[in-house]
């Protein structure tokens, strides 16, 4: 590809834009970075068994990969992942069940993994393999608790525009496996956590929930969310809070003192193999960050205030360049329903505030291959989305105050679908500003 300054056209852009996609989702396959992670097996002759659990979107083929790197070690287990995740295993059982609301397959697997990890002796090593999504697919309820509550509280989080951290506090205590409680169990065998980071900042404890981490929060930071979200909970549900019967293990938790925790891979690693592949194709690279956090239609906005500083004034780098960030926005939707996810919305908003400015392309997906509610991974957008967007009728500006940006990207067919990736490192966006910014012209 020629990507000199002025030869960059809109066929050029957008499939550089999806040269930078693949190259973050590449970077975080479990079945090329996951063998290098993993801890020496039981001694020989020590007894110790190797139990494999694990929950997330990448649950299943990162149990593929522990079989291929240990074909000679005896491995007994289950895994849960995501509705059609699932990939061929020989030794580790994998289960499907749903996200993001949970499920009764979910909490029977959850329930099975609990079981499997007690009565174990020092000489065992449980392998935990988390990755996003494994809080919704990981669903075993507190004593008293029952799965619709669950149910009912995770699509209350999910519609009340909470954070992921917030939204996994109050999981975690309304759980009898998350928040360290799944290592706790194991006691007193080793335990080495295996984790894909979906998270900005990528905290062991909101990952996944943090099964096998200490939890630093507690019932009453619960208690708080829910009263700022004013999230409607039945009765037995906040009795169940407010009583604050059994706290997650703590820091110092002598229970957690075998228990290892490895990420083998973040955003930030997937944003730093995109900024290679953009350099090698003639774009110079600007991670923004891999932690950025708000509401998506505003983040969008604010993404375009950068594109045209770069287009204006050649800061804070020279065209061409590109834009990278990660991170998870989120959607207020208030009463609307909405169609799309917040990867669309954000990419909404930065076409609504870019109102056609020529040269600026971008591309916003989920790394896991799902945005929100619809099949596609993200969108692509450029100079011209507003202006086909009213040519076939569809009015963009409307469509985002009604959080329904996939009518935008599916009526102009510039939805990016991916299909499952089988790994997931949170959201990805790309924003390529091409040419030469005029404050840099002689």
């Amino acid at each position: 590809m020629d990507a000199q300054p002025g030869n960059w056209d809109d066929t050029a852009a957008r499939a550089a834009l999806r040269r930078l996609l693949d190259a973050a989702i590449a970077s975080a396959d479990p079945r090329t970075i996951l063998a290098a992670h993993l801890p020496e097996p039981p001694a020989l002759g020590s007894g110790g068994r190797v139990i494999v659990v694990g929950a997330g979107k990448s649950a299943a083929v990162m149990a593929a990969a522990v079989e291929a790197a240990w074909p000679d070690t005896p491995l007994t287990g289950l895994v849960v992942t995501r509705y059609g995740h699932a990939v061929r295993t020989a030794r580790i059982e994998v289960v499907e069940a749903s996200h993001p609301v949970p499920d009764a397959a979910g909490e029977a697997a959850a329930a099975r993994i609990l079981a499997m990890v007690q009565g174990l002796t020092e000489n065992d090593l449980v392998l935990a393999l988390i990755s996003g999504g494994g809080s919704a697919l990981m669903p075993l309820a507190a004593p008293g608790l029952t799965l619709a509550d669950k149910q009912a509280v995770n699509r209350a989080l999910l519609s009340c525009g909470a954070t992921i951290n917030e939204m996994n506090a109050v999981r975690r205590h309304l759980s009898a496996i998350k928040g360290g409680r799944l290592a706790a169990a194991a006691h007193p065998a080793r335990v080495v956590t295996l984790a894909i980071s979906d998270v900005p900042g990528d905290d062991p404890i909101a990952i996944a929930s943090g099964p096998t981490v200490a939890d630093p929060t507690s019932f009453a930071d619960a208690q708080r969310i829910v009263a700022r979200y004013a999230i409607p909970l039945a009765d037995h549900v906040r009795a169940h809070l407010d009583a604050a019967a059994e706290e997650t293990p703590k820091p110092g938790d002598a229970r957690l003192a075998r228990a290892e925790y490895r990420l083998i891979a973040t955003p930030l690693m997937a944003l730093q193999a995109a900024a290679k592949e953009a350099e090698a194709i003639g774009l110079t690279p600007l991670i923004l960050g891999d932690a950025l956090e708000g509401e998506a239609r505003e983040a969008g906005t604010l993404l375009a205030g950068i594109a045209r500083s770069v287009a204006a004034h050649g800061h804070p780098l020279r065209a061409p360049a590109v834009l990278l960030s990660g991170g998870e926005t989120t959607v207020t939707l208030g009463e609307a329903k909405g169609a799309g996810g917040r990867n669309g919305e954000c990419l909404l908003g930065l076409a609504v505030a870019l109102a056609g400015h020529p040269g600026i392309w971008s591309l916003m997906a989920d790394t896991d291959g799902i945005d929100g509610s619809e099949s596609n991974a993200g969108a692509v957008a450029g100079p011209d989305t507003l202006a086909r967007s009213t040519a076939a009728g569809i009015d963009p500006r409307g469509a985002l105050l009604a959080h329904r940006s996939h009518d935008v990207f599916s009526g102009l067919d510039d939805l990016v679908v991916t299909g499952p990736t089988l790994t997931n490192v949170n959201d990805f966006r790309a924003v390529i500003i091409a040419g030469t910014p005029a404050a840099a012209r002689p």
